[in-house]
């Protein structure tokens, strides 16, 4: 069961121009969500992962059954303010300003081995906040898992020129 067939595109949203790729449809349909997650499972079951980090908000949908398959923790990054405890955040720029992430400052032990997981790689700039955060706890990213890659906008390369490595399920290019 190809897992790009289960996405939908949404043309024009939230911009015109924009091909919008909403994995709603893949995770409404057990099918879909189990061969994900099975997916994403059997490639890191064989690596000592420490935690499993997911970028608010669908990389929690993603993360959390990842990080129970792999009997791990599961640590959120989230929007400003979100988070309870003390954290530290990173700003990140958006096609119209910037935004910020968070994490909690407990939440990552140095040495730790992390996969950090979300839906998708666009532009990169939130995955690369959350990777800067995580090594700023002296996290080691064992690599960024990501549903989909639209590589034509540039996220992953953004990412290997960081060092980390990055793996997708499927990617829509030169749409």
């Amino acid at each position: 069961m190809p897992i790009k067939s289960r996405i939908r595109t949404v043309p024009h949203y939230p911009h015109q121009g924009i091909m919008f790729r909403d994995i709603t449809t893949l995770l409404k349909d057990p099918i879909g969500l189990r061969t994900t997650i099975q997916e994403i499972i059997k490639r890191y079951q064989p690596q000592q992962i420490d935690k499993v980090v997911g970028i608010e908000s669908r990389g929690f949908i993603i993360g959390a059954p990842v990080a129970y398959q792999l009997e791990t923790g599961f640590v959120p990054i989230r929007k400003q303010s979100k988070l309870p405890a003390q954290t530290i955040g990173r700003d990140y720029q958006l096609e119209y300003g910037s935004n910020r992430i968070e994490i909690h400052t407990d939440a990552i032990q140095p040495g730790e081995r992390i996969l950090l997981v979300d839906d998708l790689i666009a532009t990169g700039g939130t995955a690369e906040a959350a990777v800067r955060l995580i090594r700023e706890m002296d996290g080691e990213i064992v690599e960024c898992c990501f549903v989909i890659d639209l590589p034509d906008a540039g996220g992953r390369s953004r990412l290997e020129k960081l060092g980390c490595k990055v793996f997708s399920l499927c990617e829509f290019a030169n749409d």
